[in-house]
């Protein structure tokens, strides 16, 4: 089906709002949370706390910043390295501004706010120290506006919030309004700075609480502007019609204020709205919601008490308050952060933790487009149909699949194993339990779901990992990967056989009681990292060891593998006699066709 705009129109034959496709389009996915996105002519660029972007099937290293290409989804060679999170992006002409928990940027001191050429990915030369954590920045009437929770640049005490010059960096030392708490949230509308939190006055102005808008030279609050939130605000948007904002508290919130702060239209949530956007007449809403209530009204921890319908971390809200259907369901527990729009692109994204929207899977970021957009088949022939680097930050038990395809391979533990992740290249690796003997021994297997993805059939297939093993971990066979049994539709395997430490690749069909086994003349057992790759072509099935052909023997042309068995990492399983593996591995990969 193609993805279409969604157009109201009411009497009179006056459009409303027209809304972007539900269906995500192809993009990159990143091993961590998001927090930032925004747009500067055909690219997006986006902050977090990622280490890594997997670009179609491929795992590139990013740290915390990156940049790609909104129509084609393509990785860009922008790079900039950021030691520590970010939490804010914005963009000015040829210049990126990030503001985050950052040193660094690059290894060059930048504390907590840099600007980035938003071509070579090189800091410029705007450089000061932030006492506190920024949470937002904005730009307008020729500043970089900042804001969160600060108590003073290069010195200068300031009362979370500050601006400085576009023009030479420096701190704009007339601009000075105070907030007596939290500035979560900042948007920029021609003769307005809106200053959203959890404070309660601007200037001492008791009117200004939670809300308030301040002159962008000046920074006086306007006291004309008395739009009196209910709670916490998060994120806000603003046009010339007025501020978007969404809200926290019991459930959430997005409201639509006048510019005189009267409210226009309220939606209520199940859970808080942390992020807000306009585009066409159509308010985007994001957060960690689940459900939005068909009424205003709601009761404890936030449950619609008058009915409510799916909208799983995204909303859309046409300009008279109307939710619309647009619901692509993202999953998560935090949901979505921050969210951005291209006018020029007809495009929305949504940031966040989110794994997976409208049955797609998509790591931390997706975008929306508008009527040209086609839904994405989610499986394709002949390519990676799982891959693994785990680079987590986030440590659940859980890793995710960097395919793109969703296999989440989960943690099965016995008698003490844990999950052990250690540094390895610009990543991390997984280490399992040490060499042991007896039935009170610890376990480790990781495991995903059984799928018709991974089971090759008679077609090409090549799988692999990168493994370190030292002498003292050798035993009589450890799995690295399986997925099946010879009596149960088939196996592919990748092990170590014994003391001297060869890896070997098995493979049997479905019907066969033997196992076809390819077996490395090198050990890999010397304490240095090694790459083993599988690979049946046709009637042959061969074992590379650092790219180099080790072994190969003769298997069945017709060998096929349909095991109805999950995939599993590290043994069979974690009973006693599992064929547990006691060294570390990263990188592992399956290719079919």
């Amino acid at each position: 089906m193609v993805g279409i705009s969604t157009v109201l129109v009411a009497a009179g034959g006056v459009a409303l709002a027209e809304v972007v496709s539900p269906h995500p389009v192809t993009s990159p996915s990143f091993n961590g949370p998001i927090y930032a996105v925004a747009y500067r002519g055909g690219a997006v660029y986006v902050g977090g706390n990622f280490t890594s972007a997997n670009d179609g099937g491929k795992n590139v290293a990013r740290s915390r910043l990156a940049a790609f290409d909104a129509k084609t989804g393509a990785l860009l060679p922008w790079a900039p390295n950021a030691d520590a999170n970010v939490r804010a992006l914005a963009v000015d002409g040829g210049t990126v501004y990030a503001a985050g928990d950052f040193k660094t940027i690059n290894g060059d001191t930048r504390d907590a706010l840099a600007g980035i050429d938003a071509t070579s990915g090189q800091a410029t030369p705007m450089r000061h120290t932030v006492l506190g954590q920024p949470d937002a920045i904005v730009t307008g009437a020729g500043r970089l506006y900042l804001a969160g929770r600060i108590t003073s640049v290069d010195g200068t005490p300031r009362s979370n919030l500050a601006a400085f010059s576009l023009a030479t960096g420096a701190l704009d030392t007339a601009w000075a309004p105070t907030a007596d708490d939290t500035v979560n949230a900042l948007a920029f509308s021609g003769d307005r700075v809106y200053v959203g939190g959890r404070f309660h006055k601007i200037n001492g102005v008791s009117s200004t609480l939670r809300l308030s808008a301040v002159d962008p030279a000046s920074g006086v609050p306007d006291k004309g502007f008395l739009p009196k939130p209910v709670s916490q605000v998060f994120a806000l948007a603003a046009d010339d019609s007025g501020v978007y904002a969404a809200l926290g508290g019991l459930g959430g919130r997005a409201v639509a204020y006048t510019k005189a702060g009267a409210t226009r239209w309220t939606r209520v949530f199940d859970g808080d709205a942390q992020a807000i956007a306009e585009l066409d007449g159509t308010t985007y809403v994001g957060g960690h919601f689940d459900k939005a209530c068909t009424t205003s009204n709601n009761g404890i921890k936030g449950v619609c008490t008058d009915g409510s319908v799916p909208r799983g971390k995204l909303a859309a809200v046409d300009n008279q308050g109307n939710l619309l259907d647009w619901s692509p369901q993202a999953n998560g527990v935090a949901g979505t952060r921050a969210l951005a729009v291209s006018p020029a692109l007809d495009a929305v994204s949504a940031v966040g933790d989110f794994t997976v929207v409208g049955g797609l899977s998509r790591k931390r970021y997706a975008q929306f487009d508008g009527p040209s957009t086609l839904p994405e088949k989610d499986t394709v022939a002949g390519d990676y149909v799982a891959s693994y680097n785990f680079d987590t930050t986030i440590a659940d038990g859980t890793f995710d699949d960097g395919s793109g395809h969703g296999h989440l391979l989960r943690a099965v533990m016995r008698n003490g194993g844990k999950i052990t992740l250690t540094p390895h290249a610009t990543g991390q690796a997984l280490t399992f339990p040490p060499k042991c003997t007896g039935a009170g021994c610890a376990r480790l297997v990781l495991q995903a779901a059984d799928t018709p993805d991974l089971n090759p059939g008679t077609k090409p297939l090549r799988y692999g990992a990168n493994v370190l093993l030292a002498a003292a971990e050798t035993s009589s066979g450890e799995n690295v990967l399986q997925k099946g049994y010879s009596t149960k539709g088939g196996q592919y395997k990748l092990q170590v056989d014994g003391v001297s430490g060869k890896p070997s690749c098995g493979m049997s069909g479905a019907n066969e009681k033997g196992l076809h086994l390819a077996r490395s003349r090198q050990s890999i057992a010397d304490g240095s990292w090694h790459s083993v790759e599988c690979r049946r072509t046709g009637p042959t099935l061969a074992i590379l060891v650092d790219g180099q052909v080790q072994a190969n023997v003769a298997v069945p042309a017709d060998l096929a593998v349909s095991s109805s068995l999950p995939f599993s990492v590290g043994g069979k399983g974690v009973g006693a006699d599992n064929d547990q593996f006691h060294g570390s591995v990263d990188d592992i990969w399956i290719h079919i066709g």
